[in-house]
């Protein structure tokens, strides 16, 4: 066991070296001095998956007795990503390398990996930053933690991160103007390395390159997504991303809400150049506070988007459909009530700018009257590369003004008035 254990790692960092491009070899500590923190901002596709799980991997087969930490946003994230993915650890650990015996090797109940060599991969979920008080570490990977829920989890890491003459953490993720990254990026003995997409073009299908640069290519979301841009809050912006992150809240957080809508903001048209159809689902609690439940924006025909929005209806149990038919006239109801006349629905007019719309629901948000039930980027973009100076605000933010407005009026406790 011990020399088939020994070969097979062998092969599989020769193979690595091969493989891998040199940005995703883990530098050497005595040519980039003792760095006690490797940063990787990069963006979607790169291969920082593989990167980390690689590192984790070769480290602990070529250090006995040695315990590293694999730290992702969700437990699913373990099963589906860093564990099982397709660049997962399991993907490229040879089966030879683990522990034999009952209860040994990939337990997954435990989210667990123990080596041949006595060495242990333990898999932990960013929601529960207290799991990891008590555990310590000679290594640690940290995937996606731009997107971790909560910022004492790494905090509780680094206290744990105290095994062995260098304990070493690894940095996966692609970056969001957040205070963790911010403050990652200014810590002392980080060593930064920064990738784009197009790095691993080589890699990637062609039709995902053409489908990303058709989506992100040329906006906000897409120097973050793509190029790992660490991005400022536009000066003038409705919205910042810290008023958005910091009431960010997971849906077993979520109170019983009293009133739920559908928004919708209707594309003038269907053609290949036409506008989104924006489709937000939010609900309000007793409390007056506000929750983002869904983003089902699209692009459709009417038929195409009415079809969405009932589904989103009964998906969430809602208690109506409005919709902004400033445009759309007596078409918007009409294609409602084709497809299901039993649905509860509502026209709403604008008589004034949607910048007068758009700034008492902004409002909502720094007062911490509003939270994202999870995350919806190309929204959340939306929201915070709106400006006073903007010409036209994108259909996604219209219908979750909309919606907010909707909700805001009819709950008893008027917050403003727009007529």
């Amino acid at each position: 066991m011990q020399k088939q254990g020994h070969h097979a790692t062998s092969i599989l960092y020769n193979d690595w070296l091969k493989t891998a491009r040199d940005s995703q070899l883990t530098p050497p500590s005595n040519q980039y001095g003792d760095w006690a923190t490797w940063l990787i901002l990069a963006g979607r596709g790169w291969g920082k998956t593989r990167t980390g799980a690689m590192d984790t991997v070769l480290f602990a087969l070529r250090n006995p007795e040695v315990q590293v930490a694999v730290v992702v946003p969700t437990f699913g994230d373990l099963r589906r990503v860093a564990f099982g993915g397709v660049s997962g650890i399991l993907k490229f650990l040879p089966q030879e390398c683990l522990m034999e015996g009952r209860g040994r090797g990939y337990n997954a109940s435990a989210s667990e990996i123990t080596l041949y060599n006595g060495s242990k991969i333990m898999g932990f979920s960013a929601t529960e930053p207290d799991r990891l008080r008590g555990p310590q570490f000679h290594r640690a990977w940290c995937d996606e933690i731009s997107s971790w829920r909560y910022d004492d989890t790494f905090d509780q890491l680094m206290f744990g991160l105290r095994l062995g003459k260098n304990p070493q953490c690894v940095i996966t993720t692609t970056p969001k103007p957040n205070e963790l990254t911010r403050n990652l990026l200014k810590r002392t003995g980080t060593l930064i390395t920064r990738g784009n997409t197009f790095d691993n073009i080589d890699n990637l299908a062609p039709a995902a390159v053409q489908q990303l640069k058709e989506k992100y290519e040329g906006t906000r979301l897409g120097r973050q997504e793509l190029y790992a841009e660490v991005l400022d809050d536009l000066e003038g912006a409705l919205w910042s991303y810290s008023n958005i992150e910091k009431q960010r809240i997971l849906k077993d957080e979520m109170p019983d809400l009293t009133r739920i809508v559908v928004a919708i903001d209707p594309a003038v048209t269907s053609g290949e150049f036409s506008d989104e159809t924006g489709i937000v689902v939010a609900g309000s609690s007793e409390d007056g506070k506000y929750y983002i439940l869904d983003d089902a924006s699209l692009k459709a025909s009417p038929d195409g988007w009415a079809r969405t929005a009932i589904e989103y209806f009964h998906k969430y149990q809602a208690d109506r459909i409005i919709a902004e038919v400033n445009n759309g006239g007596d078409l918007v109801e009409k294609v409602v009530r084709t497809i299901d006349r039993s649905v509860p629905y509502s026209a709403v007019r604008a008589s004034r700018g949607k910048l007068v719309r758009a700034e008492p629901v902004a409002a909502l948000y720094e007062q911490k009257k509003v939270h994202h039930v999870g995350e919806f980027r190309t929204l959340e973009d939306q929201l915070i590369s709106y400006t006073v100076s903007s010409r036209k605000s994108p259909d996604r933010l219209d219908a979750l003004v909309w919606a907010i407005t909707e909700l805001s009026q009819r709950s008893g406790k008027p917050v403003w008035r727009i007529s």
